[in-house]
């Protein structure tokens, strides 16, 4: 059947005279051999045809796809679920983490989990030989730590400096010259590599991990204690440079020496803290006639910044330095001129206008900043300062350049820009900056540069606040749904910073919802917010349906103060609270359990305020109660307020009241005016 309908199709292309092309080719025409290949092939020509109006078919280039082209493609079609935990979380429903403490438990958790597999898989290796991954990933299978050549060579030398053991590469080395082996200069500057980067000493089987979370802890750290932190952290890492180790022995061992060598041992000096041998070394090198590489001028500028010199001579060797680079014809580089920014932080005032400098030279030789660059710069400008005595038109200028651009990791710290930005925004209190530095968050992937998870926390935190001091009530409640608790979780502080501004907007109806959701993030047991949500509900009276909602909303607050948790083996009852939950027990027409109320300032020696009483002789009176009435006079008395006289008054005058209970009264006020006067007394004597 097939091949019929294609003998038809061949006869009326012939009887119509048009060409053939590719597989279709037949007595009436051959396509050529150059339509299989890219490029532009025209038509072949056939006698009688008319081939006015036919089209040049172009056959376009092989286009070679990203490996995970496919999945960015689907990736593309997903938006962001604002119902749902964040993606890190989505593991076990039961684990799903409620606030931010939990949610770092469960990222250390994880962490953990994920550093002890890989400690089980290289501990034995032999029993994960299975490759299951397709492709091939290496880094899920093991690693082999234990070096195979046994015996005093040059390969066994290599093959200890490639598994990182520091120790055994040495004693190899010894060995080697012990036995009268030279080794090649090569393998030399490779061992140097590795004791200049682990100075001198045994990385640890987490050493990554500890790194990293180093970079972290010194990033976050202020700059009063800056150098403190440093000094702690390379000594808890083993980052301290000793002198007389095995890198600089070797070092002087060595029969030659090249510019590699005197570059790793200058960078290793830097990064462990030694910048007096680094720059002595140098020294050393420009004496031997030797160039340095951009790295280590960048580590050079590092170690002039760490000299205990003043700012003005430390500025002028950083431009010795740029001098130098150029007489080497040195080309600087991206992090070239980041070290530069990132020295010029310690500058304080007067490293502002280096900073603009250094920022223009920049872009004048063809380097594209990064998001560190002018996270540093912000930095610079933002430092210890308020608002009015900085510089405001700087962040302005800088989200200008950046409104729009798409940016890609090009250093370590482009992942500090939001936070300092978002930091700026929530000190100038502009709204409007804060939108345009959110909105650059949002373009393309730069969501990617928000960073770990409390630096997320920051940023969101500062942005949400900004919103709710500034913006409509309405905007502020959608962008309460729209970030929590799917983007971060609310602090305390995050969620009074919104009370007030329901209060500021006269929304209050709004408090029951929101602390049904303080609730599943973890604030039961915030004793300033719940203190909060009740001054607001007490402050005024509202409608009959919203004091039940009040009065509903009291309730689930005063039994997170009766519950019995880990945290509060006792309830603790504040006196603020207990006169507010009362009152609005009053309100909402729940008489019995306001007086059950009454009874906890006895129990727990806490004083009520008049005001409470007030509402109490009223509820009182509207049910025609005498014997409240009385109760409540005879509470003040005991606590000896001087509202106690007034009260008996009231009781006197609104209730029926049989001689006895007046008789009691009376005493009961006699003896409030004779404490309170014996109490005056005592103050007069102590005068």
């Amino acid at each position: 059947m097939a091949a019929a309908s294609s003998v038809r199709w061949l006869r009326v292309r012939c009887r119509l005279g048009l060409p053939l092309t590719g597989r279709r080719a037949g007595p009436c025409g051959r396509a050529p051999s150059c339509r299989f290949y890219s490029g532009r092939a025209a038509l072949p020509k056939v006698e009688g045809a008319d081939i006015t109006g036919i089209e040049e078919v172009v056959i376009p280039k092989r286009k070679t796809w990203d490996k995970v082209a496919v999945l960015q493609a689907l990736a593309s079609t997903v938006n962001r679920d604002t119902t749902a935990a964040p993606h890190a979380f989505q593991d076990d429903p039961y684990l799903i983490p409620t606030s931010s403490v939990e949610s770092r438990s469960f990222l250390l958790a994880k962490k953990s989990g994920e550093n002890a597999a890989k400690f089980i898989i290289n501990l034995h290796p032999k029993y994960f030989q299975k490759d299951v991954a397709e492709p091939h990933i290496p880094c899920l299978m093991p690693e082999y730590f234990e070096p195979q050549i046994e015996d005093i060579s040059e390969a066994a030398l290599k093959e200890r400096i490639k598994l990182k053991k520091v120790k055994a590469s040495v004693d190899m080395f010894d060995q080697l010259l012990q036995a009268g082996t030279t080794v090649c200069l090569e393998t030399t500057n490779s061992l140097l590599d590795l004791l200049c980067y682990y100075g001198d000493q045994e990385p640890s089987a987490d050493y990554h991990f500890q790194q990293s979370e180093k970079s972290e802890e010194l990033d976050e750290a202020t700059e009063e204690n800056k150098e403190k932190s440093k000094k702690k952290a390379g000594h808890q890492f083993g980052g301290t440079w000793r002198a007389k180790n095995n890198a600089e022995r070797i070092f002087a061992l060595m029969p030659e020496k090249n510019a590699h060598s005197y570059c790793t041992m200058i960078r290793g000096m830097v990064k462990h803290r030694a910048p007096v041998q680094a720059l002595n070394l140098y020294t050393e090198l420009l004496n031997n006639r030797l160039h340095v590489d951009v790295c280590t001028f960048n580590s050079l500028i590092e170690a002039t910044a760490m000299m205990n010199e003043k700012f003005e001579d430390k500025w002028n060797n950083i431009l010795e330095l740029l001098k130098q680079m150029v007489a080497q014809k040195v080309k600087p580089n991206l992090q070239t001129f980041n070290t530069i920014l990132k020295c010029l932080r310690r500058f304080y005032a007067f490293g502002k206008l280096p900073a603009l400098h250094t920022l223009r030279e920049m872009k004048a030789i063809g380097i594209e900043p990064s998001l560190a660059t002018y996270h540093y710069i912000i930095q610079l400008f933002y430092q210890y300062e308020s608002p009015s005595k900085g510089s405001p038109l700087v962040i302005y200028d800088i989200m200008n350049e950046l409104t729009g651009k798409k940016f890609s990791p090009r250093d370590p710290d482009d992942g500090m820009f939001f936070q300092s930005a978002m930091r700026v925004c929530s000190y100038l209190r502009d709204l409007e900056l804060a939108y345009q530095v959110h909105g650059l968050l949002n373009t393309g992937d730069n969501r990617k540069f928000i960073g770990p998870d409390h630096r997320r926390n920051f940023y969101y935190s500062k942005f949400f606040n900004l919103l709710c001091l500034m913006e409509q009530i309405d905007v502020t409640l959608k962008w309460y749904k729209d970030l929590i608790p799917s983007v971060f979780f609310p602090h305390s502080q995050t969620l009074i910073d919104l009370l007030q501004a329901l209060d500021v907007a006269n929304r209050l109806e709004m408090i029951p919802q929101i602390w049904k959701g303080h609730k599943e993030y973890g604030h039961t047991f915030r004793n300033d917010l719940k203190e909060e949500i009740l001054m607001l509900m007490t402050r005024d009276r509202h409608p009959a349906e919203l004091q039940v909602a009040f009065a509903d909303c009291a309730a689930d607050i005063k039994s997170t103060y009766e519950s019995q948790d880990a945290r509060q083996t006792v309830p603790d009852w504040p006196v603020n609270p207990l006169n507010y939950i009362a009152i609005l027990f009053l309100r909402a027409g729940r008489t019995q359990e306001a007086w059950k109320m009454l009874g906890l300032f006895r129990k727990h020696n806490k004083i009520p305020r008049n005001e409470l009483l007030n509402e109490f002789m009223d509820s009182a009176k509207a049910s025609n109660s005498p014997a409240q009435a009385i109760e409540l006079v005879k509470l003040a008395s005991a606590f000896s307020l001087p509202i106690c006289e007034s009260l008996s008054r009231r009781v006197m005058i609104d209730f029926a009241i049989s001689p006895e209970q007046k008789e009691a009264l009376g005493n009961l006020t006699a003896s409030t005016s004779d404490s309170s006067s014996d109490s005056d007394s005592d103050i007069s004597e102590g005068k």
